[in-house]
């Protein structure tokens, strides 16, 4: 496998068809090593049932075989043929609004017996026609899959299966799940109700816990499936993409990444992100520590980024250089684009590849060209880098469920989400590099911090390894509303946070949505903007233990300014710093760098801030790379690393020091020292 794909999704069957012979000369040209075709065209691979058709597929094959570019061969599954609709109408998804009409993708039944029944035979169609073909060095599996918010019969009939078996005692089902609660409680599983309605957010909960499990079993079906006719050195793959609000913003609700990506042998992703002015890296970022924790820290592929994109896209020069190599200094083995060229009608006809409407080459198209050949020439160092994090967010798909059923105020969008990225994009702006983890266990140990924003649901034992790691000599920033109800969704009956009052060392009964409630300071090495205020939520804490607990800040207000609102304490070898609110990036960033002096990560203390970002690694030899990124339209300045020489960039003559960088620049440097622990 090479040390980096660079790659486009490609599709035949959309294109002129004496177009094939010019892209590839085109892609050649561009450094393109591999594309991704077949995932979007079961009504063209099998136009009436039983009926096939491999022409496109063929001679793409062929085609990019002579040319030394490498195929990755999607499963056709995530698009129905309007035959299949008109022939079985139940593999439709059900929804909320009802049973979904034939028309866009991503509107079946994943667990429909008929629709799988389908699916499976033109997979294995497919795959028996060119599993030997040598151009093709592995599979993707679907496409973006997610249950897409089904509730349909099958589905509802399977999820009441699964809570048969997990409870063989109804009494323990309405006591978990609270359901004596306005007559929901259930005395025979033939009463039970359209989960759809439910008003209960624990077996709201447990349905979407259910419903991202089904996914999971969907992909490994296919990988299954896929495995029989894969050769050894031929990967697995599926693009996971993100809570999408017009581009990637969050972790995924409806998909468990961690538990799906078992199935792969190499975890992969879909990052889109704003441009332009609005470019600042934070999702690549998030998007690519996120894959690369599906795979305990291996290289992941970016199957699908943007090129132009969108018109509010349309990348400024140097930003798709930059973009490139952002995604690889976060661990990333594959940048490929979707797609190569740009559809000429339908529903993405504005959604613009790396070639414009015209084949022409344009400014993104030759600036491609620039990050092909910069590519190659980098491919040896970084073969085999590895990333080496010392931080760790920790996330949860079921507090974010809990936490969505209870929105504080008004708040209408995935608020888990907006509190995850507050924290996380305090940590990257202030270049605080981290890994991000969905448990806390024995591998917890190697960070000296972890960050844990708003674990509203959670089991005791979840919590119980979070005072362990601290006690143990850990350090932790934890958010308000973490601990407040078990993995049920049922608020504990003991003072608040539940079990993590241990480590934290402090308490609250009462809460409060902040209205113009300032925050100040209460010692004199942390310091806060005179118009620093809480938002979204309040707790009103009270320290446990005087001697073991330093309030940090309280909340400034007439009536609430008695209560602290981030409080320090020491837990054994450790200390924990709680935050009773949300509070802005600055002092996020400002509390992490507070823990991360106790844990001795001087690799968290940086003199570059955002505009200016800067990653780490080990490459060949155990050399460090650190990667050197300008996020502004102006120059900046950076300090090159000592006893360094610069592998890309226009570096002055001398390597180290202050040197400026050019707007949306790019610089990576390799040490001659090997990278401290």
């Amino acid at each position: 496998m090479s040390a980096i794909y660079y790659g486009v999704a490609y599709y035949d069957e959309y294109m002129p068809e004496d177009r094939l012979a010019a892209d590839i000369s085109m892609m050649k040209d561009a450094g393109i090593n591999i594309v991704r075709i077949a995932e979007s065209t079961w009504s063209t691979l099998e136009p009436q049932q039983g009926e096939y058709c491999f022409y496109h597929i063929d001679r793409v094959l062929d085609a990019m075989h002579e040319a030394g570019i490498a195929v990755i061969i999607g499963t056709p599954t995530y698009a129905i043929p309007s035959w299949l609709a008109r022939k079985h109408p139940e593999v439709m998804v059900t929804t909320l609004k009802g049973k979904e009409k034939y028309g866009r993708r991503q509107i079946m039944d994943i667990v429909s017996p008929v629709f799988l029944r389908y699916a499976e035979n033109i997979i294995r169609v497919l795959l028996e026609h060119v599993h030997k073909h040598p151009a093709i060095v592995g599979y993707q599996l679907d496409n973006e899959t997610k249950h897409y918010d089904n509730v349909g019969p099958v589905m509802q009939q399977k999820f009441i299966a699964h809570l048969r078996e997990r409870y063989p005692d109804l009494h323990q089902l309405n006591k978990d799940f609270g359901l004596d609660y306005w007559s929901n409680r259930i005395d025979h599983w033939e009463d039970f109700p359209p989960v759809e309605n439910t008003i209960n957010a624990s077996l709201g909960c447990a349905f979407s816990t259910f419903q991202r499990q089904t996914v999971t079993d969907y992909l490994a079906w296919q990988s299954q499936i896929v495995k029989e006719y894969a050769r050894p050195e031929q990967f697995i793959t599926h693009n996971f993409d993100f809570e999408w609000r017009g581009y990637s913003y969050g972790v995924q609700p409806r998909v468990d990444h961690f538990s799906a990506a078992k199935a792969l042998t190499v975890a992969g992703v879909d990052i889109y992100h704003p441009s332009q002015e609005q470019l600042t890296g934070r999702e690549i970022s998030f998007g690519g520590d996120i894959a690369r924790a599906l795979k305990q820290g291996a290289g992941y592929f970016v199957l699908e980024t943007e090129a132009q994109g969108f018109a509010q896209w349309t990348p400024f020069p140097g930003q798709l250089r930059l973009q490139a190599f952002s995604h690889i200094a976060s661990g990333a083995r594959m940048v490929s684009y979707w797609h190569w060229h740009s559809i000429h009608n339908s529903f993405e006809t504005y959604w613009k590849g790396l070639l414009s409407h015209d084949f022409s080459p344009n400014p993104t198209y030759l600036e491609a060209k620039t990050i092909g050949a910069e590519l190659a020439t980098l491919s040896d160092y970084l073969e085999d880098m590895k990333i080496d994090n010392e931080v760790a967010i920790l996330v949860s798909n079921e507090a974010m469920d809990a936490f969505n059923w209870f929105k504080p105020g008004d708040a209408q969008s995935n608020v888990y989400n907006n509190v995850f990225r507050r924290f996380y994009d305090a940590l990257y702006d202030s270049n605080i590099s981290v890994d991000i983890i969905n448990d806390v266990n024995s591998d917890t140990s190697r960070y000296k911090a972890i960050v844990v924003p708003a674990l509203y649901a959670a089991s005791d034992a979840l919590l119980q390894r979070i005072n362990h790691y601290v006690e143990s000599g850990g350090h932790a920033l934890i958010s308000f509303k973490s601990g407040f109800s078990d993995e049920n969704v049922k608020v504990r009956t003991q003072s608040q946070p539940g079990v993590i009052k241990a480590c934290c060392r402090v308490s609250y009964s009462q809460f409060v949505l902040p209205q113009d409630v300032g925050l100040t300071s209460q010692v004199g090495d942390f310091t806060l903007a005179d118009d620093e205020r809480a938002e979204l939520w309040m707790e009103l804490l009270t320290p446990d233990d005087a001697d073991k607990v330093q309030v940090l800040a309280r909340y400034q207000h007439p009536v609430w300014g008695k209560y602290a609102a981030i409080t320090e304490s020491q837990y054994g070898k450790g200390s924990a710093i709680y935050i009773g609110c949300l509070s802005s990036k600055p002092v996020i960033s400002q509390l992490v760098k507070r823990l991360t002096q106790k844990g001795s990560l001087a690799s968290c203390h940086t003199a570059h801030s955002f505009p200016i970002i800067v990653k780490k690694a080990l490459g060949r030899a155990g050399k460090t790379l650190t990667f050197f990124f300008n996020y502004s339209l102006e120059p900046q300045q950076i300090t090159a690393p000592e006893n360094s020489v610069c592998l890309l960039g226009n570096a002055p003559a001398s390597s180290n020091g202050h040197q400026p960088i050019e707007p949306w620049g790019v610089r990576v440097y390799q040490s001659e020292v090997e990278s401290p622990k």
